[in-house]
């Protein structure tokens, strides 16, 4: 008889009568919350913020159809779906008077702002009030829920190169690669990254003016059409900032007005000297290794602290928030580990990156929603 033994496994533990309950409500939830993010595609493609917006800020679901050009018949089911939106927040509700049978009026919530076509412009977009519709739809595409698909495939296979992510490993190229996936993808990938570049810099220039305060230069690495480089010197005209970015993204930036200058190149070879680099939801998107070139160069661009050297990162710090803003932490990361080689970093993943790189000191300086603002010292 073998000496070996197989493992007894623990008796379960059945559950109170309540927590069953809750249990099967959870794993309804769990299952089927892709449903949410598919309503609000849906939302999107119909264009339904943006036929609220133009409404007059409300509208009642025969309004919609009409505006929308919908068949009557899917009024029931369009009701169907904007009660599901309104319980996830995208939209609000309000009765159109006191009697019961009363049309349900639909409003736009805060998230549903950023979903309307041309609604933000001038001192607006300054703020970094930026349309999202693109990171919704690249989001919720056909090539990213196919490559999360395949995530139990991706786990068993000890073949697939440790930088290969599941997007790769299902679609045999990376995302954004030089020769494309999907040309429309692609599109839609790099307006998401744009729009989501720029979005809250207002807040962050106002809640950190002093991360800004007494700079003389700034380059904004990754700083796509520079739309956070004009903020940036409208709010503190004394810095001369610099875009650095792809040639192809460089390309079709703003013909230059004198107050930023557009560099085209790579990061990984070269950043212009400044005494201060900006990296805005850059390193996220890279692996470990590769985050230590990033900061590397930065490095070498900018003087010592004693001369006002740092580099200012605005990024995820996991594990500084809680409830649903610690939620959107982590599912960006499973979304960072399924398109990307990258991560989202808690304090002390980031703190080894900064020493790796060279760097004496760091400090988490404001929370902004799911981001922070980093200073890191040479």
């Amino acid at each position: 008889m073998s000496s070996s033994t197989t493992p007894i496994s623990p008796q379960l533990v059945s559950p109170t009568d309540d927590e069953l309950l809750q249990a099967q409500a959870d794993l309804w939830r769990h299952s089927l919350y892709y449903l949410t993010s598919m309503a609000l595609r849906c939302a999107v493609k119909l264009g339904i913020p943006t036929a609220i917006h133009r409404l007059g800020g409300n509208a009642t679901l025969p309004a919609l159809i009409t505006a929308l050009s919908l068949p009557p018949a899917k009024l029931p089911f369009l009701r169907r779906l904007m009660r599901l939106l309104v319980s996830s927040g995208v939209f609000t509700t309000e009765r159109g008077g006191a009697a019961a049978e009363a049309e349900a009026v639909y409003g736009l919530a805060p998230l549903s702002l950023f979903l309307v076509d041309g609604a933000f412009a001038g001192s607006e977009v300054d703020d970094g009030h930026t349309n999202q519709s693109a990171f919704v739809l690249a989001a919720t595409s056909a090539h990213y829920v196919e490559a999360a698909l395949g995530l139990d495939d991706w786990f068993r296979k000890d073949n697939v190169p440790a930088a290969a992510s599941p997007f790769e490993a299902v679609h045999g190229a990376p995302l954004l690669h030089e020769t494309p996936v999907d040309a429309e993808l692609n599109r839609l990938v790099s307006e998401a990254l744009v729009s989501q570049n720029h979005m809250g810099i207002g807040l962050a220039l106002r809640e950190s003016r002093r991360v800004f305060e007494g700079l003389e230069s700034l380059v904004d690495c990754g700083g796509c059409d520079g739309a956070t480089a004009r903020a940036i010197v409208r709010a503190f005209p004394g810095i001369k900032c610099t875009v650095l970015d792809l040639p192809q993204v460089i390309g079709s930036a703003p013909v230059a007005d004198g107050a930023v200058e557009y560099v085209a190149g790579d990061m990984f070879s070269y950043i212009p000297p400044a005494q201060a680099v900006l990296l805005k939801y850059v390193l996220s998107h890279w692996r470990d290794k590769d985050c230590v070139k990033i900061l590397a160069q930065c490095k070498k661009a900018i003087p010592s602290r004693e001369a006002g050297g740092k580099v200012i990162i605005k990024d995820v710090v996991v594990g500084t928030s809680s409830g649903l803003m610690l939620e959107a932490e982590l599912l960006m990361d499973m979304a960072m580990m399924v398109m990307t080689s990258g991560r989202e970093r808690d304090e002390q993943e980031w703190r080894e990156i900064f020493t790796n790189a060279g760097f004496s000191d760091y400090k988490i300086m404001n929370k902004l929603g799911a981001r922070c603002v980093i200073e890191v010292y040479p």
